[in-house]
């Protein structure tokens, strides 16, 4: 008990980096701050911050203890949020990460969400990098693709499928290409990622095959996902892209699938969350209305959360 005590103390002091406005957050005195520091520093029997008359600096030590502690408190309160909130309904803020070619088919959701549990402050966070959740504050990050190894659990929310699409006046100019083989001659929009990299795209071998990578005849490329559709209902080329992307202008014929029987199945999109963080109710309130929304040709999923790295490769 006498360890856990100075916990929070030390991880306030490490992220203000002053006893003074640590004691502030914590509705404390500044001597008590440094009292139940001292004592953490003494029981793991290791110098945990730096101090002088100007600063408050982590050693080595200090920043391997907080990156481990920051995660023990986030556990810990949201275990008494959890049992806190369990008769109430979604309440209280929630801070979603969200990747930017999600945002036209989640965003919409959002505004559900608070609309059906007004008592909900959403703060959306824009970002494709991957988040330090604990340091950021972020209770949910909705991520496409696979993930490395972390101490988050991620729950699988959707199955994709690469769509390959051009307006109706393209294939009039060029011809509907009846395999992968013959986009040689037609001219391709493609996605350039973050690293700024063209994403080649990918079909399979054959009706029912292997997915493999496929070189084509690159047009044009561009770093916004929803800029391909874009161009594509202008007539400037093909285009791919994941199911979940499809509007209106596929639904209306504007856009047109080719080569549907070569799709290949796409990266799957995940949410992620610290340990413990996925039972509060307003994420668990976000996570069944993403469950139940998220249709859009792909397959959603209904799984638990699992260790990142375990079983959602």
């Amino acid at each position: 008990m006498d360890l856990f005590a100075g916990v929070i103390p030390f991880v306030h002091v490490a992220e203000e980096r002053s006893f003074r406005k640590a004691a502030a957050r914590l509705g404390v005195t500044t001597a008590a701050v440094s009292k139940a520091v001292r004592r953490l520093e003494e029981d793991v029997g290791a110098r945990l911050l730096e101090r002088t008359s100007r600063q408050v600096a982590l050693t080595p030590e200090g920043a391997e203890f907080l990156e481990r502690a920051r995660e023990a408190v986030a556990q810990v309160r949201a275990a008494r949020e959890t049992v806190a909130q369990a008769q109430r309904a979604p309440r209280g803020p929630l801070t979603v990460s969200l990747s930017y070619i999600l945002a036209p088919v989640v965003l919409p959701r959002l505004a559900r969400l608070q609309s059906r549990y007004p008592q909900l402050t959403l703060h959306v966070r824009m970002d494709d990098r991957f988040s330090r959740m604990v340091d950021e504050h972020i209770d949910v990050a909705l991520r496409v693709g696979e993930l490395e190894d972390s101490s988050l659990v991620a729950r699988r929310l959707l199955h994709t499928r690469w769509v390959t699409l051009a307006s109706p006046a393209h294939l009039a100019r060029h011809g509907t290409p009846a395999s992968p083989a013959e986009l040689s001659r037609h001219p391709c929009l493609k996605f350039v990622d973050p690293r700024g990299l063209a994403r080649d795209w990918v079909f399979l071998r054959e009706p029912g095959g292997a997915p493999e990578a496929v070189r084509t005849q690159l047009a044009m490329d561009v770093n916004h996902g929803p800029a391909l559709l874009d161009l594509a209902a202008a007539g400037a080329g093909l285009c791919q892209v994941l199911d979940f992307m499809l509007d209106a202008r596929a639904r209306d014929g504007r856009l047109v699938e080719v080569l549907a029987e070569y799709s290949a199945e796409g990266p799957p999109v995940h949410a992620l969350c610290i340990p413990g963080r996925q039972a509060v109710p307003r994420v668990q309130a976000l996570l069944q209305l993403l469950s139940e929304e998220l249709r859009p040709g792909g397959r959603t999923e209904s799984g638990t959360f699992q260790r990142v790295g375990a079983s959602n490769r």
